[in-house]
């Protein structure tokens, strides 16, 4: 084949050390947004962002140049420093070590961007620890318990 050709459809969710609640509605669409610039920048356009006050979820289009863990790490180490630039109220954030990543068809694209986009709602009824649990059993993620909500 002449050219490289990709589609690689990753919903990404990530959370704030020890899930405090940091991601506060003044920031929220700002944060989107700057993440949003990184994710260009990183040849892996999102399709969309949305957070809670502990975590964060993106779907996104994986760059055929770029690994999943450097997107990734650039998202997370840029928005970081972006955080800590709004207020002395932020000087203490910084995202959890760890990610979860899961890879999708395009068939299954709208369905997740409706997920997404419904996390307030969602999360009325779901915590964030249960909803990760479910996520990682849907996509046959193997995990340890005792160690998953650690540093």
């Amino acid at each position: 084949m002449p050219q490289s050709l990709a589609n690689m459809l990753v919903h990404l969710i990530f959370s704030t050390e020890d899930r405090r609640p940091f991601i506060r509605d003044e920031i929220r669409g700002e944060l989107h947004a700057y993440c949003a610039g990184i994710f260009k920048a990183c040849q892996s356009p999102s399709l969309i962002i949305n957070s809670r006050p502990e975590h964060a979820h993106a779907l996104f289009s994986l760059s055929k140049n770029w690994s999943l863990a450097d997107v990734v790490e650039e998202v997370k180490k840029g928005s970081s420093k972006w955080i800590k630039s709004k207020g002395y109220e932020y000087r203490d954030f910084y995202w959890q070590g760890g990610y979860g990543a899961y890879a999708l068809s395009e068939d299954d694209k709208e369905d997740v961007i409706r997920y997404i986009a419904n996390q307030e709602a969602h999360h009325r009824e779901v915590l964030f620890q249960d909803e990760l649990c479910t996520l990682f059993d849907l996509n046959g993620v193997e995990y340890d318990e005792r160690y998953l909500w650690s540093k």
